[in-house]
């Protein structure tokens, strides 16, 4: 048993809560376990200087952990941003960009602005899921019904810690992995992203497969819960 009682392919309990901030085109805030992260999307009916003319729209991401988000306070970013928070933010920006036909989108920028409340590992990933939730209330709020989708995207943590490959790790499991991994995808089951690192041990190619198949094995799931939330937001 893990040390919050799941099996090693149980993900911890996810849930959105939709429509948290009145002037976002859309919101939620994602918890997957005990990290939460607030995601929210504002519009605009233009694109980057180098988009103009070419039809063409595009999405893009911000992220920040806020003050009381850890044990100890985190420092606001105010002029420039860490490395890693620049590095998470392009993350969630590729994911999102993945998962739209950007060329059918028109020439419309959407910014997702991700501020995790509380963190207990895995804030990227809660990021990017949650923040396909409020894309996709965002789109229907503009007036894109059936806007130009690619899938769904989601995103889960897959570690081996203590010899033993298991997903969507706790800031405890995390701490303590050999092996940490993200895998961001789409539902049609195409991979967007996969980004490993070994942290404690090397790991073998079939260690690689075995994390990348629990990975894909969890993310059914959370994609079904996302497309829960968003039904009932719409409703």
């Amino acid at each position: 048993m893990r040390v919050d009682g799941r099996r090693t392919s149980e993900i911890r309990p996810l849930s959105f809560e939709t429509n948290v901030q009145m002037h976002a085109a859309g919101s939620c805030i994602v918890s997957a376990g005990n990290t939460r992260v607030l995601c929210a999307v504002s519009f605009e009916d233009s694109v980057p200087r180098f988009l103009r003319g070419t039809g063409s729209g595009w999405v893009t991401a911000e992220y920040n952990m806020l003050p009381a988000s850890t044990n100890t306070r985190t420092n606001r970013e105010r002029a420039l941003s860490s490395g890693r928070t620049h590095e998470i933010q392009r993350l969630i920006g590729r994911s999102l960009r993945a998962a739209l036909d950007l060329d059918r989108l028109g020439e419309r920028t959407f910014t997702i602005d991700c501020d995790v409340l509380q963190a207990d590992g895995g804030t990227r990933t809660a990021a990017i899921t949650g923040s396909w939730v409020a894309l996709r209330l965002a789109l229907a709020r503009v007036g894109m019904a059936n806007p130009p989708l690619n899938g769904a995207v989601a995103a889960i943590s897959v570690g081996i810690v203590a010899g033993e490959v298991l997903v969507d790790l706790c800031y405890e499991e995390d701490s303590a992995a050999e092996v940490d991994f993200n895998v961001v995808a789409l539902d049609t089951g195409s991979l967007i992203e996969v980004q490993g690192t070994a942290e404690g041990a090397v790991f073998s190619r079939d260690q690689l497969n075995e994390m990348v198949r629990a990975a894909e094995s969890a993310l059914p799931g959370i994609f079904a819960a996302q497309e829960q939330a968003i039904e009932a937001a719409q409703k």
